[in-house]
């Protein structure tokens, strides 16, 4: 067996070590040591993940746009993109909704205090100013703080003004191509390391939220969880099966690698190195997945929208307040817009709860309830948004081969 196939295996070998690890820690009090011997183990190789991203980012996607030739065609993957990822979201919303109310008429969810809860909610200064905030003043800044939708339109205006000046621009698309193909040997690398980062940090995190509220939330976690594995079924593989003709078991064996990671390090854009090569394999062509999975990395928040509607639904509970099918239509209008808005913005899935919750008049402190376990969570969202890249990446590629 090749070491490129063998990957997933010691990935999925160092996730349920991890774990193993984890439980041992935490049943016998030492959880502190993995805090302080293993967890930095996990900091460096994602450090090494968010040092290789930005290069990753800009030069495929560079590369992704001269290999097209055509600016009509990277308007086309854009558009069926954008489009892909909306409706998705939209329907993640409504799983997500049709869950919690299930859980909470089945009288489930568990009912905490919320006298003591607290929660500042970051500032967000709305979809106009993120939409400036895009456009950079400085492009040396966009890299130093990995700022990965300023990175996006460095890569486009720079993709498509090579293209622009034809010939003369030969010098830039060698560069280019010499430069992306070192960084994917050093990207292959780093990647190498995944099952180290993964033990780590999932020994870490299993020794670490072993907690008393971890078990007081355990039904509202399984109740994200359902979502999103019902999510993965029934809309990413059903689509790559309806659009590429691709079997869910095939879909989820190819998508599997990048799958187990983003849920040990809970970074899409880290996941990006590890996503490419599994978008590969299941057969999506090169320049559309380097346009695709940055892209997605920043915008896709399906994962985040069923989290958030599990916990509005959840915390209005706490509050005792029941939601009408009015404030439901609310919710879902308000997390898809806001997945596009938040685009980019640290501690996005924060923010889109807390507008959802203002929208409805919840009180946005009460996220203090389940804000010591959100690193639960966004593992499971995370993995989830990584999934929804992957199948986009496949079906763009199809849709695009048909108009050949």
């Amino acid at each position: 067996m090749s070491k490129k196939r063998s990957l997933p295996m010691r990935i999925l070998i160092a996730l349920v070590l991890g774990i193993a690890v984890g439980l041992i820690c935490y049943f016998g009090g030492f959880a502190h040591l993995t805090t302080k011997y293993f967890k930095p183990f996990g900091d460096i190789f994602v450090n090494l993940l968010k040092f290789i991203v930005v290069p990753v980012v800009l030069l495929s996607m560079i590369d992704g746009i001269l290999s097209m030739n055509d600016m009509r065609k990277v308007g086309s993957v854009g558009i069926k993109t954008v489009a892909y990822f909306m409706v998705t979201t939209a329907v993640a919303c409504v799983i997500g909704l049709i869950f919690a109310n299930v859980f909470k008429s089945a009288g489930l969810f568990p009912v905490l205090d919320p006298s003591e809860a607290e929660y500042e909610a970051k500032e967000f200064g709305g979809f106009m100013s993120t939409l400036v905030s895009i456009f950079p003043t400085n492009m040396w800044k966009s890299f130093t703080d990995a700022n990965m939708l300023q990175v996006i339109v460095i890569s486009l205006l720079f993709g498509g003004s090579i293209l622009a000046a034809g010939e003369k621009a030969r010098l830039c698309r060698d560069f280019v191509s010499s430069a992306y193909a070192v960084t994917e040997k050093l990207m292959g690398f780093i990647i190498s390391l995944a099952p180290i980062g993964v033990f780590t940090y999932m020994a870490w995190v299993v020794a670490t939220q072993g907690s008393k509220i971890l078990v007081s939330l355990l039904l509202v976690i399984t109740c994200a969880y359902l979502g999103y594995i019902v999510h993965a079924v029934l809309v990413y593989s059903a689509s790559a099966q309806v659009f590429a003709g691709m079997s869910p078991a095939r879909f989820f064996k190819g998508a599997f690698a990048a799958m187990i990671f983003a849920f040990s390090s809970t970074s899409s854009a880290a996941t990006l190195p590890v996503s490419k090569k599994c978008a590969a394999e299941l057969g999506a062509e090169d320049d559309i997945a380097s346009f695709v999975l940055p892209l997605g990395s920043t915008i896709n928040m399906d994962g985040t929208a069923i989290y958030q509607c599990v916990a509005t639904v959840f915390l209005a509970s706490c509050a005792n307040i029941n939601l009408t099918l009015g404030q439901m239509v609310i919710i879902v209008v308000t997390a898809t817009l806001a997945s596009i808005g938040t685009a980019g913005v640290s501690g996005a899935g924060m923010i889109m709860l807390a507008m959802v919750l203002e929208a409805l008049g919840i009180p946005v402190a009460y996220i203090g309830l389940i804000v010591a376990v959100d690193r639960i969570f966004d593992m499971g969202r995370t993995c989830l948004n990584v999934t929804g890249d992957i199948a986009c990446a496949v079906c763009v590629t199809k849709w695009e081969g048909r108009k050949k």
